[in-house]
């Protein structure tokens, strides 16, 4: 597992560290980005085992970058989690149908992500 590499896609700093300080502590390699734009940028570049991605950017919101990464043929195998706190049917839906691969509303607890995240790279692999 030390060399899974999962990119926390943040703009909430304090969050970020939180979401950041839980997979280095179990083991993950995290890069993180602050905007849409760096996310996709990101993510086309280092490809990593998963995303985190926000859905509340500055510049691309999470629902855009999630269709882009879907929709793009060396990003589309990633996961992505939707790790958010906008937490309507109407939301989740959206982000379903953008491509997530699951949803998960803020506040949350790092011990489930961390179950979930597991999930998706067992999944993957």
């Amino acid at each position: 597992m030390s060399q899974t590499k999962i990119l926390i896609v943040e703009d909430e700093k304090d969050v970020l560290e939180l979401i950041r300080y839980n997979l280095d502590k179990a083991g993950y390699v995290t890069e993180t980005a602050l905007t849409g734009q760096l996310a996709l940028d990101k993510a086309i570049d280092s490809k990593p085992d998963l995303i985190l991605l926000d859905i509340m950017l500055p510049e691309i919101d999470g629902l855009d970058v999630c269709y882009n990464l879907k929709t793009n043929i060396n990003t589309k195998s990633i996961p992505v989690i939707m790790l958010t706190a906008k937490s309507s049917e109407l939301d989740v839906m959206k982000g379903f149908e953008m491509g997530a691969d699951d949803y998960i509303t803020k506040p949350f607890s790092p011990r489930d992500l961390l179950v979930c995240i597991q999930a998706h790279l067992d999944r993957k692999s």
